[in-house]
């Protein structure tokens, strides 16, 4: 099949990043369409130019269109960009497989693993679709800062050349530079590790904690996302890149994001489940400090903020508790739990 020319990109996912992305291309110029999940959100986006569950009170822009239709919107579209969170990757991830050709691009957008097989997200496309095109898009990307235009930048990483020349085709000339990599495998985790690091950030400053603990805590949390990046078969410079420290400074600093939000709310004692319910969207640092837990265990990894978190999020373990417990670890040369390639 060649690809057709009614469209240069498909956002798949009608959520906070994935609204973001689609009104900023289209605020560009460019032919693109959002792909959501229920008809009233597709109506209210493209009669009312508003995504009031993600973006209340943002305007979209009035030339953005949605649809639920993705037999109609994957054949052919030469780029397809996944913005769906990790717990329902896989099952979306098959539903535009079962609509996709080998020659097409897909490109995800998402920050963390499937919590059973600790795989990414770029693993369960290969798994789910018929495309080798695929890359990882990652960086410190707050989308209310995305929607006020304000300038930002990205990781592009891929196997393939082709995808990566694409994406930065398709963002050229606008307020998001995308850099290239070939490191799959660390873009995805440092994406994915650096909500852990932000919801202890986001209970540092509900604790009422300043820049010092913030700066010790993030090290040492750039530290853990390093160790476990390089065992899974990353590249420990990409963790010094926009993927890893960039997305660990943006999320652990800004009361916009979502794991730094709970781990504020957690800091005051309030129950995680309660917290959750009360969100319309996903805080993707909760699942993924329980994925990267497990595979911690089974590859005799010593984490301890990893370890913290857990105990917080699914032990009982109280905050006061969990501090204690990280300022008795003993300390050693600064960089001895790091092994570089």
């Amino acid at each position: 099949m060649s690809v057709r020319k009614e469209l240069d990109c498909l956002v798949v996912g009608g959520g906070t990043f994935g609204t973001a992305l689609a009104s900023l291309l289209r605020s560009m110029g460019k032919r693109v369409r959002l792909w959501v999940r229920r008809e009233e959100q597709a109506a209210e986006i493209n009669r009312e130019h508003t995504n009031g569950r993600y973006l209340p009170g943002l305007a979209l822009p009035d030339t953005l269109e949605a649809s639920t239709d993705l037999a109609g919107l994957v054949p052919g579209t030469p780029l397809v960009l996944m913005a769906v969170p990790s717990r329902s990757f896989r099952e979306v991830a098959r539903q535009v497989g079962d609509h996709l050709e080998g020659d097409q691009i897909v490109v995800h957008t998402t920050k963390g693993f499937e919590i059973e097989t600790f795989r990414r997200m770029s693993q369960i496309l290969r798994e789910e679709t018929c495309t080798l095109k695929i890359g990882a898009f990652s960086g410190p990307n707050l989308a209310l800062e995305i929607m006020k235009g304000h300038p930002a930048g990205a990781t592009l990483a891929s196997c393939y050349g082709e995808v990566v020349d694409s994406v930065q085709g398709l963002f050229r000339g606008g307020r998001m530079r995308v850099y290239g990599s070939q490191d799959v495998v660390g873009t995805e985790m440092a994406g994915a590790f650096k909500n852990i690091i932000a919801l202890a950030a986001g209970i540092s400053d509900g604790m009422g904690f300043g820049d010092n603990t913030k700066a010790l805590l993030l090290t040492r949390g750039l530290s853990e996302m390093a160790r476990v990046g390089v065992a899974a078969g990353g590249d420990v410079f990409t963790f010094s890149g926009l993927a890893g420290f960039g997305d660990l400074m943006a999320t652990c600093a800004s009361p916009l994001s979502r794991n730094h939000q709970v781990g504020t709310r957690l800091a005051q004692e309030e129950p995680l489940n309660a917290i959750l319910q009360s969100m319309n969207q996903v805080a993707e640092g909760v699942p993924t400090t329980e994925a990267v837990h497990r595979y911690a265990l089974a590859r005799g990894l010593d984490l301890p903020i990893v370890r913290a978190m857990h105990g917080i999020l699914f032990e009982g373990l109280k905050v006061a508790d969990a501090l204690l417990q990280l300022m008795a670890i003993p300390v050693g040369d600064e960089l001895s739990a790091l092994r570089y390639r």
